[in-house]
């Protein structure tokens, strides 16, 4: 059941890492992120919101070693943590925040308790 999990949280993580990769205004307007006059802004989502979470999704199942999972686990930690302190620090809309912190805190938990 451990390994339909992880498989079901790095399909999911390659979802969303889609989005930021094939179709980054998309992802912007979703994560209220403005788009500057360099177009730097839609190479950073493709890289670091699309790219770095489909590679890490499928290298996850592609390896099926437990590690790679709790790897991605680490990774939804850093992104839960930030989230937290950002919804501390910078006050975002709360709701959409708590879905987001949501979205990354849960697969954090699971991944790292089931793959350790």
């Amino acid at each position: 059941m451990i390994e339909i999990i992880n498989i079901i949280i790095a399909l999911m993580t390659i979802a969303f890492g889609a989005f930021g990769f094939l179709a980054p205004r998309y992802t912007a307007s979703a994560l209220d992120l403005g788009i500057g006059p360099s177009n730097m802004g839609l190479s950073e989502l493709r890289a670091s919101v699309g790219g770095l979470f489909v590679a890490m999704g499928i290298f996850a199942i592609w390896s099926g070693i437990p590690m790679a999972y709790a790897m991605l686990g680490v990774a939804y930690t850093g992104a839960a943590v930030g989230r937290l302190v950002s919804i501390v620090l910078d006050k975002p809309p709360f709701k959409k925040a708590m879905l987001y912190f949501s979205l990354e805190a849960g697969p954090a938990a699971y991944l790292l308790l089931a793959n350790l």
